[in-house]
């Protein structure tokens, strides 16, 4: 019989002297989850091959002090909003909002201290239920004018893994005490295969229309996926087009987007309907991606440069990893086309999204 535990340790220390934890969630069946109270980051993600034998399928940084330096977003929770508002600016209510920039002219993930640089209280958590399933919580309070984003928000984000499946589950929730725009997500980098590159991995993603981008990757609009290397309703190779000279793979060296999803077609269980699927044949590996979101951002690890050293002690290169991010659209709320992201007092934002791994 397999027994689900969970365990801590000090990972290290923040520069004023508080102690980061590290939680580390086991369910007993293969599936290891660890992650710390920086940003929420998941250091690491062992999941079993088709022979039984574990990998970390998520690329991430050797130490603490690599994570308090600059990074591409390894493995954070990303908000007050995930993704890009373009030059960085919103009207709410008839009032402008100005946020900081971290991408050129735009605001990427919250600026330049989102929520992924952010300390957050961690602790278990009880659940109510006999099934076995394990847990930690997150909760962090962004106050009033952070980043340029109006309003408190209180945060709550949890992490499940199932004691039954190979099930991953995140659980956000917020509150403000101002009208706000809001769009969490979770930016983890996979690698099925644990290592090398990502270019062999087939991916399907059940969604007819994407968001074409301008130079500076703001969306331009909504567009057929049809007949164009943005078509993954069958499941494809990742490398198998991404070379072609379309306009929108040059702008964004490679896959950058977000696919608008298909969710009236891809069935849904309490709001949550297929994002994603991954598969990686020489491990076996496969991971389905369910959420209550309508969109997700694929995004094939355009610009890891090499300058990072990974956790496992080679340099972090274009393609070694993807991130498959499940959120709102970006630049929604310059865009009035858009799912709306606005969260007003009294409202209470929820959000979830599961990844289910499996073999292929």
């Amino acid at each position: 019989m397999s027994i689900s535990s969970i365990t801590s340790r000090e990972y290290g220390r923040m520069p004023d002297g508080r102690a980061v934890t590290e939680y580390t969630l086991d369910n007993g069946r293969g599936l290891c989850l660890s992650a710390i109270n920086h940003g929420g980051i998941v250091t690491a993600l062992r999941v079993p091959d088709r022979h039984g034998h574990s990998a970390n399928v998520v690329l991430g940084l050797p130490t603490l002090a690599d994570y308090l330096k600059p990074h591409p977003h390894f493995d954070t929770i990303v908000g007050r909003y995930a993704n890009r508002i373009a030059a960085g600016r919103f009207t709410l209510d008839g009032v402008a909002h100005q946020l900081g920039r971290n991408d050129g002219a735009n605001s990427l993930h919250g600026g330049p201290k989102g929520f992924g640089t952010r300390f957050w209280q961690i602790e278990p958590v009880s659940l109510e239920d006999a099934r076995g399933d394990i847990a930690i919580e997150l909760r962090y309070t962004s106050i009033d004018g952070e980043e340029g984003y109006p309003g408190e928000a209180q945060l709550t984000v949890r992490y499940t893994l199932s004691a039954e499946t190979h099930t991953w589950r995140i659980d956000y929730r917020a509150v403000t005490d101002k009208p706000t725009v809001l769009n969490l997500s979770h930016h983890d980098y996979f690698n099925l295969a644990g290592s090398g590159s990502v270019m062999e991995h087939r991916l399907a993603i059940p969604a007819s229309r994407f968001c074409p981008v301008d130079a500076q990757l703001i969306p331009l609009g909504v567009s057929e996926v049809a007949a164009t290397p943005f078509d993954f309703r069958t499941s494809t190779r990742i490398g198998e087009r991404i070379r072609e000279g379309h306009e929108q793979l040059l702008r964004a060296h490679g896959y950058d987007h977000n696919w608008v999803l298909d969710r009236s077609s891809n069935g849904g269980v309490d709001g949550r309907a297929l994002a994603a699927r991954l598969e990686h044949d020489g491990s076996g590996r496969m991971m389905e991606v369910h959420t209550t979101e309508p969109g997700v951002q694929f995004y094939s690890g355009n610009f890891l440069d090499g300058s990072l050293m990974g956790t496992e002690g080679a340099s972090l290169r274009q393609g070694d990893g993807l991130g498959l991010e499940t959120q709102h659209y970006p630049d929604s709320p310059n865009q009035p086309g858009f799912p709306s992201t606005v969260l007003r007092p009294g409202e209470v934002f929820r959000s979830t999204t599961e990844h289910r791994f499996g073999t292929c």
